[in-house]
């Protein structure tokens, strides 16, 4: 049988979940006012659907970045290397398209056009890409969850060795051409017509899922929202990818493909977090580690894990930062730890442990790479840039810092 709420339920319902999203609802309204004051520097400018679907693009990079960072956050550890573990994967992936394979698969595979040896060399490129920052996520795991190093000195000296094997594979120099298929995946759209498709598929999607949410609850005797509330909260979300694809990707040329490669990755972390096993224990590692030990919960293990899973997404960075700027610098990467880490915490992660998620981090995401794109279309100088960032990264924190002292967690 449905539990109803009362009227007064139903208030004190609608106030405990504004209570429980305040953060959530803060960082959306420092999104907006970010917006709108670069949209009257910029004359405008900041809001055009160009200079929105470039943003979004923009965003990517980081975003997968940050998606690993919030469960390395979580556990209670830090990684410091994924700016240089990139630019590494990127120099990787550029060597072997415009030098190693250009030069071996004519050979390998005579019979095939010159297209087909394209594709074939990307579809390499994107695999050993990915086996790179495979390696990476299981090295610097293993010193961290089983030889006891702290994350920290691990990470950093990663951060000098991958930087190293930057130099060492660059030259010091610019590694170009970069195959077209692979560029595509970084630059490409589509079109208008498949967008407004795929805009259609997830808001049917969202409302799948948020149905099939209240029968799993009810079917287990949990209590129930009011209908509206739920679908409320549906709509606002259907609003969100109507606006983003008709007005965004549609006002320019459509939905980038990092964006929808995006969207896949958060879906899939979000639903690790948040409704597997492993999620729930690198939460209870990073709110108490001892408690969880006693618990039974292999805490080596699930640290590991996170590692090799941060490591895989800097794979997945460093073939759209390849194809992105269609080569290969001996500058990818840098200073991308700095926004990640940004981007979590200012999306709720806390540095101590314990919380975050991957819709903040997006948003979290979204934010350091509006300020970045402002600046820019603002023409701010360089050093102001980098001021403005590491002040935005201290005051997160601060407010972190003051976030856990009023729940008396510090």
């Amino acid at each position: 049988m449905e539990y109803i709420m009362t009227d007064n339920q139903i208030i004190r319902k609608i106030s405990g979940i504004i209570q429980l999203n305040m953060k959530s609802f803060a960082m959306i309204f420092a999104l907006l006012l970010i917006w709108a004051l670069f949209a009257v520097m910029t004359n405008g400018v900041f809001l055009a659907p160009q200079n929105l679907s470039n943003l979004f693009r923009q965003m990517t990079i980081i975003s997968f970045l940050a998606f690993g960072m919030v469960l390395i956050l979580v556990t209670g550890n830090i990684d410091l290397s994924v700016g240089s573990a990139v630019g590494l994967v990127s120099a990787v992936g550029a060597y072997l398209q415009a030098i190693l394979l250009p030069k071996i698969l004519p050979d390998l595979l005579p019979m095939l056009p010159s297209t087909s040896i394209g594709i074939a060399s990307t579809v390499i490129t994107v695999i050993a890409c990915l086996m790179v920052g495979l390696a990476i996520g299981l090295w610097q795991g293993y010193l961290t969850a089983y030889l006891g190093i702290p994350a920290f000195i691990v990470t950093l000296g990663g951060m000098l060795i991958f930087r190293g094997g930057v130099l060492g594979i660059t030259q010091g120099k610019t590694i170009v051409p970069i195959e077209d298929s692979l560029v595509y995946i970084a630059q490409g759209y589509q079109g208008r017509i498949t967008g407004i498709i795929i805009a259609i598929l997830v808001i049917l999607a969202i409302f799948s899922m948020t149905f099939w949410n209240r029968r799993q609850k009810k079917s287990y005797g949990f209590e129930l929202r009011p209908a509206y509330l739920d679908t409320a909260k549906a709509g606002f979300f259907s609003i969100l990818v109507l606006i983003y694809v008709l007005y965004i990707a549609n006002g320019y040329r459509g939905i980038q493909n990092p964006v929808l490669l995006m969207a896949v990755v958060a879906v899939i972390f979000s639903y690790i977090s948040t409704s597997t096993r492993f999620g729930r224990y690198c939460y209870a590692i990073g709110g108490n580690k001892e408690a969880t030990r006693l618990s039974g919960v292999d805490i080596k293990k699930n640290i590991f894990i996170v590692f090799i899973l941060m490591g895989l997404l800097c794979g997945v960075s460093g073939i759209v930062l390849t194809g992105y700027v269609a080569a290969g610098t001996i500058g990818g990467g840098t200073n991308y730890e700095l926004s990640t880490i940004a981007a979590c915490i200012i999306g709720g992660t806390s540095t101590m442990g314990g919380a975050g998620t991957i819709f903040g981090a997006i948003i979290g995401s979204l934010i350091m790479a509006s300020l970045e794109n402002g600046m820019s279309v603002m023409n701010m100088d360089i050093f102001w840039q980098y001021i403005i960032k590491g002040l935005v990264l201290i005051i997160a924190v601060y407010i972190d810092v003051l976030s856990r002292k009023k729940t008396g967690i510090i």
